[in-house]
């Protein structure tokens, strides 16, 4: 298995992984590997979604009738004057 050193870690981040190591009951470096696996690794697998399952997770928005557009108002992009050169 490869090693890694992490240098310049603000003293806050040692902190807190130290607190946390000691809530989990595990060293430090153990648990600086399972943040690692967790947020490289854990996320991965979830965040692969087929199109339609994004889709079906997705809240009701309303009718389709509340996003059709007013076609009576002006297309401000197209009715500008164009310069002349």
């Amino acid at each position: 298995m490869a090693q890694l050193l992490v240098r310049n870690l603000e003293s806050e981040i040692v902190r807190h992984l130290k607190h946390r190591a000691g809530e989990h009951g595990v060293s430090v470096e153990e648990e600086h590997r399972r943040i690692l696996r967790e947020a490289l690794l854990a996320d991965h697998a979830e965040k692969r979604q087929s199109f339609w399952q994004m889709l079906s997770e997705m809240p009701d928005a309303g009718e389709d009738a509340l996003f059709e557009r007013e076609r009576e108002l002006p297309n401000r992009g197209t009715e500008q004057p164009l310069l002349a050169d």
